[in-house]
């Protein structure tokens, strides 16, 4: 019997998401415009933090299916 709660896959999700969250912080605090206004800080690093909290509530929902 498996003791632990998730399955292999939703740790390597958990992971990819945990790698797009701090790809998106370090983006966004690399933004050189002053405040963060720039493109960098204001349009791209909030998506790919949203994507990794989506890819983290994915990871922790998604159940494989049964043979």
């Amino acid at each position: 019997m498996n003791k632990l709660p998730f399955g292999k896959r939703n740790y390597q999700l958990m992971a990819a998401g945990v790698i797009l969250l701090v790809l998106g912080f370090t983006i966004m605090a690399m933004d050189k415009d002053p405040y963060g206004f720039g493109f960098m800080g204001i349009t791209l690093s909030p998506i790919i933090v949203l994507g990794g909290f989506i890819t983290e509530i994915f990871a922790i929902l998604y159940t494989p299916k049964q043979k």
